[in-house]
């Protein structure tokens, strides 16, 4: 498949080549995510979807590109919210963009964070580009809200013990959001079904945030109750002089003990990857509707759509079945 990408696009792509991501769900996550979102949509929407799939799989990452290597000082706050700093539950903070800048300054949501906030905004601008029928922004858009909406989903995005340094557990994030999914991802049931409309955007917004901080005790009691009852002499990985391997100054914990973790989870990360896929096909369905319904078949080229049709049928065709395919990373299927 022929698809047009950016140069500046590609650059930054194959620059990660040579870097690890440590932010959400890591990039084996993110493309997965927003790949299968795709086939979920209705097929008023799906054919232009898959003609850019492969960007928009690719710009899953973009967002953490900007933060790793442009250095966004505006970037990392559109990422988590750490719901202890505020002081109140959930269900207490301002529901709108508006009124959250209006009670609090930048300064204090640039350390504790602005996710669902930022989401809304970008749900704003994905429904202009669809009532402007802005080809190039529907597809950017759509995938910047795909990473924010993976972001959602991970538990430790919500919580002010994002990385278990609260509770001695330091090196919890990525492993449960990097770790796992790259490790047992190939095993995943990635079938949704078909995405529904959205009536109230804000609220179902706070609803994933709500329900990713509910999660959130579970993922560090749950870890802190295995490394209490797991052998010590095997729960990390070590070198040939028996030492601990150490990647970021933290000792890498072994493939045995990752694997029990995923157990005890019983699904936790698998859950969360497919809820991820499913709302953010939601919420590109709503932007379409709200947008107007503009039709997206006459926004590409025709050969494109007839150049692509047989690899979209295998695609969703496996979708259907919970696998995806066609996903050209070095990362683990």
């Amino acid at each position: 498949m022929k698809r047009k990408i950016s140069i500046a696009f590609i650059t930054l792509t194959l620059i990660t080549g040579s870097i690890t991501l440590l932010y959400a769900w890591g990039s084996w996550g993110h493309k997965h995510i927003n790949r299968s979102a795709v086939f979920a949509l209705p097929p008023e929407m799906r054919t232009f979807y898959y003609n850019h799939i492969d960007f928009i799989t690719e710009g899953a990452v973009v967002p953490d590109l900007r933060r790793a290597l442009l250095n966004d000082k505006a970037e990392p706050a559109r990422h988590f919210i750490d719901i202890e700093d505020f002081g109140v539950k959930a269900d207490a903070l301002p529901r709108t963009v508006k009124d959250a800048y209006a009670k609090y300054d930048s300064a204090f949501l640039q350390k504790s964070g602005y996710l669902p906030w930022y989401m809304q905004s970008l749900m704003d601008r994905l429904t202009l580009a669809f009532s402007r029928k802005n080809k190039s922004e529907i597809i950017f858009l759509s995938a910047e809200l795909g990473h924010y909406m993976g972001d959602a989903h991970v538990p430790l995005h919500t919580s002010s013990n994002y990385d278990g340094q609260l509770t001695n557990q330091k090196g919890i994030h990525s492993f449960w959001e990097s770790r796992l999914p790259e490790t047992f991802g190939g095993t995943y049931n990635f079938y949704t079904g078909d995405a529904k409309y959205i009536d109230d955007i804000i609220s179902e917004i706070w609803r994933i945030i709500k329900q990713s901080h509910l999660a959130a005790d579970t993922v560090l009691a749950a870890e802190k109750q295995l490394r209490a009852n797991f052998p010590k002499d095997d729960l990390y990985k070590k070198d040939s002089a028996g030492k601990p391997l150490m990647r970021f100054n933290q000792p890498v914990l072994s493939d045995a003990y990752a694997a029990k973790y995923h157990e005890v989870l019983n699904g936790m990360v698998e859950r969360q990857m497919r809820l991820a896929a499913i709302d953010l096909s939601n919420f590109w369905y709503t932007a379409w509707v709200n947008g107007g319904k503009p039709n997206l078949t006459d926004m590409d080229d025709p050969d494109l759509v007839k150049q692509n049709k047989k690899s979209y049928k295998r695609e969703l065709k496996a979708w259907q079945k919970g696998r995806l395919v066609n996903l050209k990373t070095a990362e683990k299927e």
